[in-house]
């Protein structure tokens, strides 16, 4: 969320920041400096009794030491007093606090003075494109014919199992599954991320941390009777770890890669655009997330762009990066870069990563600090999290571009990985 200290000093900038997201920040800020104001005055009007009582308290010991009883006990009358009135500000500041919380966290983060306005996928911004373009011929099958027809991955057992949009990977299928996995998780040791597994059910304080929540409250499964959240991705319980946490600037970065299933109530049930894995309730995917220094957190934003993108390379897809508008950014991002593969038998760009620099805006809900070497005071680092990557359309891409009249072939990073070269 942003912080009250930016709130107070850049009210109109802020206002007119949030206009690319083609959001309207005017009354909710105005009410937030009006909260603020009135939490201010209180908490200097209790200081200043405080200040008071304690002073008194002070009065009283030499009072009691002179011997003169009677002004000690009309002191501690003071006193008694002032306390009175301190439980009284403290319980008017309690709901001023709760409500200017509140307001806050409906703004959303400023996106970077890179993103333009817009408000959807049409006015984003094609930052490079790469790889070549399959040829294409008319028995190209899309990727819901192709897995029937190797019988690698069954739509309709996924829904006798569970319901539409969770399938069940079969064979040659979950061999395919599992070797992308390792593939994505071996790639990013290589390029010094650090490996991590964690939970895939989380509580709602991390689905705070992160901006889940409250925001994307009905996008996300609840468990009710415990009050989990099962994860829409790594990236929740993953920055979660460094949530209160204080770490030193020469830490920093800080890199971790985790894979996990990742859960998704959002999934459509009709039209192409939704068929098959293209959207799914439960699908896989690793994630990279870094920890930065704010003065270095652009430069890890490019290094996560660049290491997707290698990613895709080597797979041999040809793809495309996006720079998101306004109107297509999530609530907690400043910039976003998505990646899209061309789907052969579909002819269509298909999503399978975004990269995004969150800079302060979840580290101020998480708490995530850092201290510069010799400084006393902590300032709040820079999140970043990229899908490195979600699994389900770069399955779709690789069945349809490598369609051949004798199977499908497996790019050939995969190969020491699946143990086969071609899905027949």
């Amino acid at each position: 969320m942003l912080t009250i200290n930016l709130i107070r000093e850049k009210k109109d900038f802020i206002i007119e920041r949030l206009k690319v997201k083609n959001f309207d920040a005017e009354e909710i800020i105005n009410k937030i400096l009006t909260l603020d104001t009135s939490r201010r005055e209180i908490q200097s009007r209790t200081d200043s009794m405080q200040g008071e009582m304690n002073r008194i308290s002070k009065e009283i010991g030499s009072l009691i030491k002179e011997g003169r009883t009677k002004d000690a006990e009309t002191a501690k009358k003071k006193t008694y007093k002032l306390k009175d009135e301190i439980k009284l500000l403290s319980d008017k500041l309690i709901p001023v606090d709760n409500e200017l919380r509140n307001e806050i966290i409906k703004l959303p983060n400023l996106p970077h003075e890179s993103v333009a306005g817009g408000f959807g996928a049409g006015n984003n911004v094609k930052v490079r494109e790469g790889g070549s373009m399959p040829k294409v011929r008319d028995s190209f099958l899309p990727h819901w014919e192709l897995i029937k027809k190797y019988d690698i991955i069954d739509f309709d057992l996924g829904i006798k199992l569970t319901g539409a949009g969770f399938p069940v990977y079969k064979g040659m299928g979950a061999k395919l599954e599992r070797a992308l996995i390792s593939f994505f998780l071996d790639e990013g040791i290589k390029a010094g991320y650090t490996e991590v597994m964690p939970p895939i059910v989380v509580n709602e304080d991390s689905g705070f941390g992160t901006g889940q929540l409250p925001d994307k409250d009905g996008q996300m499964y609840h468990v009710g009777q415990d009050n989990f959240y099962l994860i829409p991705t790594a990236e929740v319980p993953v920055t979660n770890i460094y949530r209160d946490v204080i770490l030193s600037a020469d830490d920093l970065p800080v890199k971790n890669i985790s894979y996990t299933p990742c859960f998704r109530r959002e999934a459509g049930s009709w039209g192409t655009h939704v068929r098959g894995l293209n959207r799914l309730h439960q699908f896989d995917k690793v994630e990279i997330v870094q920890i930065a220094h704010p003065d270095h957190s652009y430069r890890s934003f490019e290094e996560m762009v660049s290491h997707v993108e290698s990613l895709i390379v080597k797979l041999a897809l040809p793809y495309r990066i996006m720079r998101l508008c306004g109107g297509d950014m999530s609530f907690t991002s400043s910039l976003t870069y998505d990646f899209e593969v061309w789907s052969a038998a579909q002819k269509q760009w298909l999503e399978v990563s975004s990269v995004s620099n969150f800079e302060s805006f979840q580290a101020n809900r998480l708490k995530c600090r850092f201290k510069d070497k010799g400084d006393k005071q902590t300032r709040l680092a820079h999140t970043l999290n990229g899908s490195a990557l979600a699994l389900p359309r770069i399955v779709a891409a690789i069945l349809e571009n490598n369609q051949t009249d004798k199977g499908i072939m497996i790019p050939e990073v995969l190969v020491p990985y699946t143990g086969f070269k071609i899905i027949d």
